[in-house]
Parts: structure tokens; C-alpha cells; sequence
């Protein structure tokens, strides 16, 4: 099995502090990571439930894939991470099964990640993130 866990589901919203207000209102949720990804021009919040994450993420500019995502399907579910110890083994194993990857190789993600994402096309209409923990030694 090269899935070792859901890393996280990422929620698109317009208004990221509306949203982490809202999870801590609703949830005692408290964030645990924040971070301006400026490459994808996101930012993101993570809070942490179990191993796991929700991931609330917002476009910093228009020209951002989740400002698009939100302009054509508003705000809601965007994509699931699967956490993977080896990113590149992972996305080939995916593109071999009929994946289609938008990343052709794995890149830098957010909180020292390495990740790719798998188009929705190839993935029974999910936008997949692959993720691998970089753990220092």
C-alpha cells in the first residue's frame, strides 16, 4: 500500500479568517500552521484533527487555482491529500494506473512537504495531492 494516511482535505473559502473563526466557534478548532504558499498564490491554515488535517485555503490572487476553483464552483471541498513516504514513487505508481499528473515530477509543498498533484481526470473526479513528510533526521 503506498497510502499511509489522509494528510488532509482541503476546504477552497472565500474569506479565510471568516473560516478559522467559524472551526474554532464550531469546533474548539485551533490552527496549528498558517502559511502564504506565494508559487501557487494560496493561503492556507491548517487545524489539526488526529494525524490529520483540515486544510482551509484561499487564493491571493485571481490568477490562483483556488480563486478559479472558487469562481466556478464557490467554496467546499478542493482536494485530498494522501500522505506517501516516497512522493515520486507514488505519482508514478498513479500515472502507470491511468492517473493523469498535473505535477510531472514532485515539488515543494507547504510546511516543508515534498508533494504532486493528480488531476481529477484520471482520479474518479478528485483532485489528489500527494504528500511526503520530510522528516529531519
Amino acid at each position: 500500500m503506498i497510502l499511509n494516511q489522509i494528510d488532509h482535505v482541503a476546504i477552497a473559502v472565500h474569506d479565510l479568517e471568516a473560516a478559522i473563526e467559524y472551526y474554532g466557534r464550531a469546533f474548539g478548532a485551533e490552527v496549528c500552521h498558517r502559511e502564504k504558499v506565494e508559487k501557487d498564490a494560496v493561503e492556507e491554515a491548517l487545524i489539526r484533527v488526529g494525524e490529520s488535517y483540515i486544510q482551509l485555503t484561499t487564493g491571493t490572487s485571481p490568477e490562483s487555482p483556488i480563486s478559479i476553483f472558487l469562481d466556478k464552483r464557490g467554496e467546499g471541498i478542493h482536494h485530498i491529500g494522501y500522505r506517501v513516504d516516497d512522493c515520486q514513487k507514488a505519482l508514478d505508481s498513479l500515472v502507470n494506473a491511468g492517473g493523469r499528473a498535473i505535477d510531472e515530477k514532485p515539488r515543494p509543498g507547504s510546511r516543508g512537504t515534498t508533494v504532486a498533484f493528480v488531476h481529477p481526470k484520471g482520479s474518479f473526479g478528485t483532485l489528489i495531492e500527494l504528500v511526503q513528510e520530510n522528516l529531519e533526521e
